[in-house]
């Protein structure tokens, strides 16, 4: 069993203090955990100067080349982890059997960790608009094609993180911070440790400064809570609750729950069939854990048959191993999560004007002795009013709801990606102009089709750096 230390500036720190990281199946320890204290956190941070020190260094030419590197060995590599090392079929088998998630879509989070690893310049030169990095690494710089001078200033030389268990795609939302010469201070997942601890050995592997890092386990309430008040740049990955905390905190960028949707534009209602597979994957894609699937159908009409021809497809879907290829399905490894999830669906259907069209598929709610499963559910709402138009759940769930075009951008609320598929120019005129829409799409395109050279949820080049004005000038030194 491997014993996996925090790491505190590039050095392991084995704590007395351990916590099992175990099979959600069987119960089996797979690891032993160190756990850390938030005062340990605190006192460290300190030196967190020192870690972006570290990465400037280099050129950033010289950190994207790294990157690169890092990311072939993150996909490919036999890496170090705690007192033993990790191959990536190991790696793999190890996050599907602590999150539940099916081992194929542990291998295609791996795929996208490793694509923004590999293709940071492209990236980067996006999400700045062409900016010279060289700019970012001195704090100013003149544009050399209209000799303009530009000044940015970081804003902290690390960005934190609190990392979630259950959707190991998120960490390509931190990884640019590196490549920007900011020290990284991760507080890992308690069931998903895997992905920030093979990521750091594979930057370190390929040649970028350990000291630059830091991995602190430990309890969300302490380490976690220290982690968010200690940096100045902080992500948070949580529910609701944790947006609403967090809103308004310049110091923090929260990410939750995304309540993507497609909206049917009534020039192309009438040919719903023809986009069925898209709506289909859109809900269902990577088990319906991340925040870029579908939880909203919305169009005018023929919305009932919508309903019945998605849970046609997705209803019938059965529980299988995580080892199979075939797995659909992740597995909900907090105990007593998965019924009170479905507690508050039941309460959703009493509400008149509400159907479960995959009630007829069997019980939607399976217990285990040391897991759940919730199997995938589509629900119509007459009318955007009905409190189920509004929900999103960490499994394959889908509101379908009725509602005039002319309504829609008004009723449907906070969208973190919004597939409107339509050719009404008006329409799509008003949607770009919706400030609660973050990703727009606007044609026949997926939900969890994302564009890795645009920002997702904020743009992390605004998140971490300021624009301010720079002026210099000659000093006349006097002779002596």
């Amino acid at each position: 069993m491997l014993n996996i230390p925090a790491i505190r500036w590039g050095k392991p720190y084995d704590s007395l203090e351990k916590e099992d990281v175990v099979h959600f199946s069987t119960g089996e320890p797979i690891a032993q955990l160190s756990q850390v204290g938030g005062g340990i956190l605190k006192r460290d941070i300190r030196k967190a100067q020192s870690a972006r020190d570290a990465l400037l260094q280099f050129s950033p030419a010289e950190i994207l080349e790294k990157l690169a590197t890092a990311g072939k060995l993150f996909l490919e590599a036999d890496l170090p982890i705690g007192d033993g090392s990790q191959t990536p079929e190991a790696f793999v088998h190890a996050q599907s059997a602590t999150t539940g998630l099916p081992e194929h879509m542990c291998r295609a989070n791996m795929q996208k960790n490793a694509f923004v690893l590999q293709n940071m310049p492209k990236i980067l030169d996006s999400l700045t608009r062409g900016l010279d990095l060289n700019i970012l690494a001195r704090g100013y710089g003149k544009e050399p094609d209209r000799d303009v001078m530009l000044s940015y200033q970081a804003q902290s030389p690390v960005l934190g993180a609190v990392l979630p268990s259950n959707s190991p795609g998120v960490h390509t939302l931190w990884l640019p911070a590196v490549a920007l010469q900011l020290g990284l201070v991760l507080k890992p997942g308690g069931k998903e440790p895997w992905t920030p601890y093979r990521i750091f050995s594979a930057m370190v592997e390929a040649g970028l400064p350990a000291e630059a890092f830091s991995l602190y386990p430990g309890a969300g309430s302490d380490v976690g809570s220290s982690l968010l008040s200690s940096v100045d740049r902080a992500m948070v990955f949580g529910g609701q609750q944790t947006i609403e905390q967090y809103a308004g905190n310049p110091k923090v960028q929260p990410h939750g729950p995304g309540f993507s949707k497609i909206l049917l534009g009534d020039d192309v209602v009438d040919d719903w069939p023809q986009y069925l597979d898209l709506m289909v994957q859109s809900v269902f894609a990577n088990s319906g854990r991340s925040c870029i699937n579908a939880s909203g159908i919305w169009a005018s009409r023929h919305t009932k048959e919508i309903a019945q021809a998605i849970a046609e497809k997705i209803g019938p879907t059965e529980i299988k191993e995580p080892t199979d290829d075939e797995a659909a399905l992740a597995a909900f490894t907090m105990p007593g999560m998965a019924p009170a999830v479905w507690g508050m669906i039941e309460s959703d259907l009493e509400e008149d004007g509400v159907t479960d069209y995959t009630a007829s598929y069997g019980d939607r709610l399976v217990q285990m002795e040391r897991c759940d499963y919730l199997k995938p559910m589509v629900v119509h709402a007459e009318n955007p009013e009905k409190q189920v138009a509004s929900k999103e759940y960490m499994f394959p769930f889908v509101s379908v709801v009725e509602c005039p075009q002319e309504e829609m951008i008004q009723k449907i609320g906070y969208s973190l990606i919004c597939s409107a598929i339509t050719g009404d120019e008006k329409f799509a005129r008003d949607l770009v102009n919706a400030t609660h829409i973050d990703r727009l799409n606007i044609g026949p395109i997926p939900t969890h089709k994302v564009d890795w050279l645009q920002p997702h949820e904020g743009n992390i080049i605004e998140f971490l750096f300021r624009s301010r004005a720079y002026q210099s000038a000659p000093v006349q030194v006097a002779a002596s």
